[in-house]
């Protein structure tokens, strides 16, 4: 079976797990590194220990025969009009998340991944981690019944998120949702299994010093079924990094690791399961090997991921409402229009 050659574009802390999953794939080559200066692209592949061609232009980049992969590590910002470059030249492209910062660049980019006919998967991990997986296979699986309620957080006091970072400008890295919350929205969605049609958002005012944004947030949200729930992201809280996770059934109750159900006669307390929590910040943390592999799957059998670009279009059209709704003070229903 054939190799993938991949080009990794930025070398922030998010390429690290990139790597460390194209290292671990037999399927997976890196044969190219974008950067905005030859100078550093060079430390950083010195400093992992790869050698490469390293490109400053993403044009050169896209032009060379090798790449059939793009992973695209740069801020925010670019997200949307590099995909778009990537997909006219015919790539297919692993996409940080958020994808784009606005609804305008979420529609062209989705246009030209359609045009193209490339496949995309937008790097929404949760969806290979343990405790997730687990809790998304009791939900299909009856154990907690019908799901009317879903809360999910995301709160990191991100070390790098300091005055200066690109993670505090507005105009790179756009909202604590679309920053890191985007986690928990897509979370929330998953397993309630439905699109979000609604939302009703507070925000901080001031907060963390440094931020252009208010760097706390939470959103009260009504799905597509009538279920509903409680998303909240946070840059600010002096705390370890969590992501926790409550689903609600009208036959019992997950809670992170914790079930409580129906299935289990006598049960008087919650019981835990042995798993491995999305409890960490650290990208080497988190799923992107089974990411890799679930897209070079789906590139040998012709078809696309769920969570590829157009899978992941109401998760980015909530953050956009919960900003909106924060800084309106009024309800947003989606789909939003431009």
């Amino acid at each position: 079976m054939r190799t993938y050659g991949i080009a990794i574009v930025g070398t922030g802390n998010v390429a690290r797990g990139h790597l460390q999953a194209i290292r671990g794939n037999s399927r997976a080559e890196l044969v190219a590194l974008g950067a905005r200066t030859q100078e550093g692209g060079h430390a950083w592949a010195v400093q992992q220990g790869e050698t490469c061609p390293i490109y400053t232009d993403l044009a050169a980049l896209l032009a060379d025969p090798a790449v059939d992969i793009v992973i695209l590590c740069t801020p925010n910002d670019l997200h949307a009009s590099q995909t778009i470059q990537a997909a006219r030249a015919g790539k297919h492209i692993i996409i940080e998340k958020p994808v784009a910062l606005n609804l305008a660049e979420l529609r062209a980019m989705q246009q030209a991944v359609h045009d193209a006919g490339v496949t995309t998967i937008v790097s929404f991990v949760l969806h290979w981690n343990p405790a997730m997986l687990m809790t998304k296979h009791l939900i299909e699986a009856g154990a907690i019944g019908r799901v009317f309620m879903v809360e999910t957080c995301y709160w990191h006091r991100s070390p790098r998120a300091e005055p200066g970072h690109w993670f505090t400008r507005k105009d790179m890295a756009g909202s604590v949702f679309l920053l890191g919350g985007c986690h928990a929205v897509d979370a929330a969605r998953w397993l309630a299994g439905a699109d979000v049609v609604e939302v009703t958002a507070y925000s901080t005012r001031g907060g963390r010093p440094g931020f252009d944004y208010d760097p706390t947030a939470i959103a009260l949200v009504r799905f597509a079924d009538g279920a509903i729930g409680r998303i909240s992201a946070t840059m600010e809280c002096v705390m370890p990094y969590a992501f926790n996770v409550t689903v609600m059934g009208d036959a019992g109750t997950i809670r992170d690791n914790r079930l409580y159900s129906h299935l289990l006669a006598g049960q008087t307390d919650f019981a835990t399961i042995p798993t491995v929590l999305p409890d960490s910040g650290d990208v080497l943390h988190h799923a992107f090997p089974q990411e890799l592999a679930h897209l070079i799957a789906c590139l040998d059998e012709g078809r696309q991921p769920e969570i590829n670009l157009d899978g992941v279009i109401n998760t980015h059209e909530v953050c956009f409402a919960i900003d909106r709704s924060a800084a309106e003070g009024r309800p947003i229903r989606l789909p939003l229009d431009l």
